[in-house]
């Protein structure tokens, strides 16, 4: 039950219709291109704000509850748009939905790892993730398929309640997961030593840190490209209807990438670096090709980061000891999103003075420099007395 229920919640919690046709509502609404900025910064700074304190949270309630209430609030958002659309209600909405994705994110991964790891499975934990990873990607493909539908059938209403519904579903999947874990658990944290706990191990343990850094960095980095595939597509010169076949490509990738990781799992340090910075060149050549073939460069590559995240997520909770380990989870989450807002700014930077396809080729080094730290650390571990 707690496999399947969290397989189911992970495509729930992608299948929001909204997702596709939301900047749309914003535009009908009279908001311009600078005020939606402002609402995606809105979105991003909520996350960060309250990525650590819901780590702790989770760590000091039960962490069902919060997976329960993470998509309520979202949903209630998306409902709020459609129903009063203005901009402060739009900004209303992304805190909403940047709260409950907060309350969701070091939860869902401490109750999957620790039931797991209580029925003595925790050596599936990566084949389970990297499932629901897949599962999440096609979750939101799906929505981005049937919402064109649904929009011309019934516009803004039917596709937030649709939206609204799935958060449902969703929050009522969480009641089906089991936790055998009592809020306080382990020595009765209260939410202050919580923090104090997970910050402190995330501090004082290199190990941890190592992973911590590992996951912020590998996650952020694809993941904020991956926003920039469609202006790449373009400048191959398709047309436009095409660009959405390259984009299935980029998924069809990630989606593999995911259901590798179970047996990529025994991937060593060494062979991990290797999977990087193969990864790094093949996106950086696929890129840097001009044309329509090097899509299939590209989705490897993405393939590659994603089987990479999950395995970074991996290493990340096997090396967390102690109550704290939602906490410890948020830590390396707001590191995710510090570094996405960097690589954003990046490229912002960089896409002004060169092609998207140089771009892409830039923001693929950092992978090369983390593949290349990895092995000579290896080299430093096995050459010491």
């Amino acid at each position: 039950m707690l496999v399947v229920s969290l397989y189911v919640y992970a495509f729930l919690s992608e299948f929001i219709l909204i997702y596709p046709v939301y900047a749309l509502l914003f535009t009908d609404t009279g908001i311009s291109v600078a005020e939606v900025s402002t609402l995606f910064v809105i979105w991003s700074v909520t996350g960060m704000v309250l990525e650590i304190p819901s780590g702790a949270w989770a760590d000091t309630v039960s962490r069902r509850l919060l997976l329960f209430l993470g998509p309520l609030l979202s949903g209630v958002g998306f409902a709020l748009w459609v129903l009063f659309p203005s901009y402060w209600v739009f900004a209303a909405g992304f805190v909403l939905w940047g709260a409950g994705e907060a309350l969701v994110s070091g939860a869902y991964e401490a109750l999957a790892y620790e039931e797991l790891e209580r029925r003595g499975r925790s050596g599936r934990y990566a084949s389970v993730m990297g499932r629901a990873t897949a599962l999440g990607l096609a979750g939101s493909a799906s929505a981005i398929g049937l919402a064109s539908p649904v929009f011309a059938a019934g516009g803004y209403p039917a596709v937030a309640a649709a939206s609204v519904l799935a958060c449902v579903l969703c929050a009522a999947t969480a009641l089906t997961l089991p936790e055998h874990r009592a809020p306080a658990a382990a020595g009765g944290l209260g939410y202050l030593a919580a923090l104090r706990e997970g910050i402190g191990l995330a501090r004082a343990d290199r190990g941890v840190l190592r992973a911590m850094l590992l996951v912020a960095f590998v996650t952020a980095i694809w993941g904020a490209l991956e926003e920039y595939v469609p202006y790449l597509g373009a400048e191959t010169g398709v047309a436009k209807a095409t660009i959405p076949l390259l984009i299935l490509l980029v998924w069809v990738g990630a989606t593999a990438g995911g259901l590798l990781a179970g047996p990529a799992e025994r991937l060593r340090s060494r062979g991990y670096a290797a999977l990087l910075g193969l990864a790094a060149l093949t996106l950086a050549a696929g890129a840097l090709s001009g044309h329509p073939a090097g899509f299939v460069a590209i989705g490897l590559a993405v393939g590659a980061f994603q089987l990479a995240q999950v395995l970074a997520d991996v290493r990340l909770q096997e090396r967390i000891t102690g109550p704290a380990r939602a906490t410890v989870t948020s830590v390396a989450g707001l590191g995710t999103n510090v570094v996405t807002l960097g690589v954003y700014t990046a490229y912002g930077t960089a896409s002004s003075q060169v092609s998207h396809g140089a771009t892409f080729a830039l923001l693929a080094l950092p992978y090369v420099v983390i593949a290349l730290a990895m092995a000579r650390t290896r080299r430093s571990v096995r050459s010491s007395p």
